[in-house]
């Protein structure tokens, strides 16, 4: 049986609600890179996608050798900021900074991944750059979500819909904007991408 935690967290990853809703997002186990600028044209953004991915697929077909469950990929999530959050804008990306992970199922632990590590040079792929790549875990606790579908550069609407919906709900933002690409821009038309976006909130 094929182990999908867009289902067992379905709260977190439902496609379906288009209007602003509070979620609790758990303590997850994530692998994850961190970097700066605009992803749109950064180099680096792209070696950070080309790590993610490696080390991810790398870690799932190593553990079809074990007793380990079979399970999906976990879509992309990106954590975006600059250093001052009042004038954050989707508009200024050569000022962000970003973390971009993936989560994975609780049974992946450190020593799993340092194998995948090692599999990874073992294979002496020279677009992969292993010291991007971080495992740890990351806990939001409650948050607020909407659904936004279309384009990336579309966006602003929905995240000003989501912000009102805190302050008029009487809650105030903590943490980072996330988002969670339930989408892939490589094969669906861009009006027809989902987007899941979230912010970490709490009770004034």
């Amino acid at each position: 049986m094929n182990l999908d935690l867009k289902k067992v967290l379905k709260d977190l990853y439902d496609t379906k609600k288009t209007e602003p809703h509070f979620v609790t997002a758990p303590k997850l186990k994530i692998i994850s890179c961190c970097g700066y600028g605009n992803p749109n044209n950064s180099v680096l953004f792209q070696k950070t996608m080309s790590a993610l991915y490696s080390i991810t697929y790398t870690i799932k077909f190593m553990l079809k050798q074990t007793d380990n469950p079979l399970y999906t990929v976990m879509p992309l999530e990106g954590l975006w900021w600059t250093d001052e959050m009042s004038t954050f804008s989707l508009e200024k990306k050569e000022e962000w900074k970003w973390k971009v992970f993936i989560v994975q199922p609780d049974f992946i632990t450190r020593e799993i991944f340092d194998c995948g590590i090692k599999e990874l040079l073992k294979k002496k792929k020279e677009d992969v750059d292993t010291s991007l790549l971080s495992f740890d875990s990351f806990e939001e606790g409650l948050c607020a979500q909407i659904l936004h579908i279309g384009p990336y550069a579309q966006e602003e609407p929905t995240v000003k819909k989501l912000h009102e919906f805190i302050n008029h709900e009487g809650y105030k933002m903590t943490g980072l904007h996330h988002e969670v690409y339930m989408g892939d821009p490589r094969r669906a038309a861009p009006e027809k991408l989902k987007t899941l976006i979230r912010q970490p909130v709490r009770k004034i």
